[in-house]
């Protein structure tokens, strides 16, 4: 589904990664791991569109998409979250997934059309509320959310894109040991028939939600394998687990 060849970042003089080839394949989840500062939201932020790669290629579904804006890839099939919940404050639960969908159907509104009348767009996004368990919140301002809550808002507003791909960026961050089984129950139920790449540190969402793990070190993959693989990887284990 994505292939990445030969990917590499530059930011003035520091290179935040090197060389990275690395294929995803259809209805996998594969989790990407690391100490911090390997270059993990880099990889991220560039198969995503934020940055541009310094030099190599990325290829989604066989079509060439290094360079492309954010937007054109988001409605190509690719959908994200951040580290930090990124939600609109003032807009409510109901507004922040219903703004996906809109953007989703690339639909264009003036003064003499009514979001409310679109009977077809209120019902997806209800959908989705209530996919999500945020419908006793439906019309409460992001705002008011606790950490927790917003964390579900951005993967419900990352699931209203309907992505081909879906790409997680530490979606248990900050979540106390029930939420965070509760999230990776979600995760697998909303990722069932859909590819999943996340960015995690928390090793029991990783060997929980994954199928195969990717392990950048200082830039570099230093493994790509199974939850096994991985565990019994002396090098990884030194690098790596051993800190968790």
């Amino acid at each position: 589904m994505l292939r990445l060849e030969n990917v590499s970042k530059n930011f003035s003089e520091f290179t935040a990664l090197f060389g990275i080839t690395l294929e995803i394949f259809e209805g996998e989840r594969h989790a990407i791991i690391g100490p911090n500062g390997a270059g993990k939201s880099t990889l991220f932020n560039i198969i995503s569109g934020l940055y541009k790669p310094s030099k190599g290629s990325i290829y989604f579904l066989d079509k060439d998409i290094t360079g492309w804006p954010i937007n054109k890839i988001a409605r190509s099939g690719i959908s994200r979250s951040f580290q930090i919940p990124n939600v609109f404050a003032r807009m409510t639960a109901f507004e922040n997934v219903r703004s996906v969908v809109v953007s989703r159907l690339n639909r264009r509104f003036n003064c003499t059309k009514l979001l409310n009348r679109e009977t077809g767009i209120e019902r997806e996004s209800d959908r989705i509320i209530n996919l999500l368990g945020l419908r006793d919140v439906r019309d409460v301002p992001a705002s008011e959310f606790n950490y927790g809550v917003q964390r579900q808002l951005e993967l419900a507003m990352t699931l209203a894109l309907d992505p081909i791909l879906i790409m997680l960026d530490e979606p248990t961050a900050g979540l106390n040991t029930d939420e965070t089984r509760n999230a990776i129950n979600l995760i697998k139920q909303l990722t069932e028939e859909k590819t999943l790449i996340i960015i995690e540190h928390d090793m029991e969402v990783v060997f929980n939600l994954s199928d195969r793990i990717t392990v950048l070190n200082s830039g570099k993959i230093l493994a790509t394998g199974t939850c096994n693989e991985i565990r019994e990887n002396e090098e990884v284990t030194k690098v790596y687990l051993r800190r968790r």
